[in-house]
């Protein structure tokens, strides 16, 4: 798979991020693809789907169906969600759960080095770079691998 490259990155050599946590560790999501940030309401389980969907919201008209990020990272669920990251892909509109939301980080592009070698298989699928910031490292989400993720259990199911 080729690492996409926006056209802020290809003129300005940086990238920008939406900052987010999920189960204490920092990720970024490229903010071209976030649409919006809110707090989810009145979710709706959607029977026999993946245990990564949370279910589905209306939001203001459209239907948005909400994945559990914890759950896709397979980390232990801290109970009611207070804040997600909308996002659109495929047609569709997505809503990432998330635990709390950042700051925007303009990064260096060329400063994104590769995943650690002691990363979680289940996340190093997930993440395309690492960026490190002081006294921490963040992980640079694929949202598109995320929810391809979901499509192949989809399918396999």
């Amino acid at each position: 798979m080729t690492k996409s490259i926006s056209e802020a990155e290809k003129t300005t050599g940086t990238t920008q991020f939406v900052t987010v946590r999920i189960a204490g560790q920092l990720f970024g999501v490229p903010i071209e693809i976030v649409h919006e940030v809110f707090t989810p309401d009145r979710i709706t389980h959607v029977p026999l789907s993946p245990p990564e969907i949370e279910g589905v919201l209306n939001l203001r008209g459209r239907i948005v169906t909400m994945v559990n990020m914890r759950r896709l990272l397979g980390v232990p669920s801290s109970g009611t969600a207070t804040t997600a990251v909308g996002i659109e892909r495929f047609g569709e509109a997505f809503g990432l759960i998330i635990d709390a939301v950042g700051e925007v980080l303009v990064l260096e592009a060329a400063k994104r080095e590769s995943n650690p070698a002691n990363l979680d298989p289940r996340w190093a699928e997930l993440v395309t770079g690492v960026h490190r910031l002081t006294g921490e490292l963040m992980l640079v989400l694929d949202v598109e691998r995320a929810l391809a993720r979901l499509g192949a259990r989809r399918t396999a199911a």
